[in-house]
Formats: structure tokens, sequence, C-alpha cells
């Protein structure tokens, strides 16, 4: 049997470990770093309502989304009705959209019953002649 001499083969191969460096906080972070409310609502666009397959963007759902300089991103919705059976649903589902978004920090789901929805007033006119409004 003859002994391996070699002095590299003969040691285990070590992996140096990199570990990752914190990424620096900059001022007003949420503005360089975060999608524009428009953007947001671009995001929110494949949610649909479950009974009627609509975008709940379309619908006019989605009243507002706000990007607070926390990187806190707060959606300011309503539903078709108080009694919607899919309400938990929807909310759950916005709110995973805006969480999975790469510097978000917090998704807030502010549900609002004022101004009563009224897809005459808030639809678009896809979802108007969807739904037959005109």
């Amino acid at each position: 049997m003859t002994e391996n001499t070699n002095p590299k083969q003969s040691q285990p191969e070590v992996k140096e470990q990199v570990t990752p460096k914190p990424e620096a906080k900059q001022e007003n972070s949420s503005d360089a770093t975060l999608p524009t409310k428009e953007q947001f609502f671009e995001i929110l666009m494949p949610v649909q309502d479950p009974e009627i397959h609509i975008s709940i963007v379309d619908l006019g759902l989605i009243y507002d989304v706000i990007v607070e300089d926390d990187n806190v991103v707060a959606v300011k919705m309503t539903l078709t009705t108080p009694a919607c059976p899919y309400g938990e649903m929807l909310i759950a589902e916005v709110k995973d959209l805006i969480s999975r978004v790469p510097g978000v920090k917090e998704a807030r789901i502010d549900l609002v019953w004022e101004p009563l929805w009224d897809p005459r007033e808030m639809a678009s006119d896809y979802a108007k002649d969807q739904l037959g409004i005109w």
C-alpha cells in the first residue's frame, strides 16, 4: 500500500463561509426601493372576486394604497357587501401579495365601509361592461 504524499489530497477541503453584510439603511428608503402606489394597484390586479371573476382593482374595491416612511404599506379596501362570504379570503390574498413585495416591512389592510361601494361610480369601464352597467 502506498501512502499519499500530496498535502492537498490528504487534507479535507475547507470552504470559506461568507457572512452577508447587513444592508445599510437609507433615509426615506421607501421611496427608493418600493413600488409606487400605481404599481401596487397593478400588483393587486390578479386578485379576483371569486363570485364574479373580475379583478378587485377593476371593481373599485381597492380605495387607496399608502406607502409609509417605515416601509409599511397600508391598503384601504372594501368588499362588495359587508356579508361577502369571501371577504376574509380576499383580505388575506391582498395582504399576502403586498407582503411578498421586496422591501415591504409590513402589509396592513384597512377594511372600510365608507364610502359605500358603488360599481356605477367606482368600477372600471371593463368591469362595468362585464357587469352590464351602462
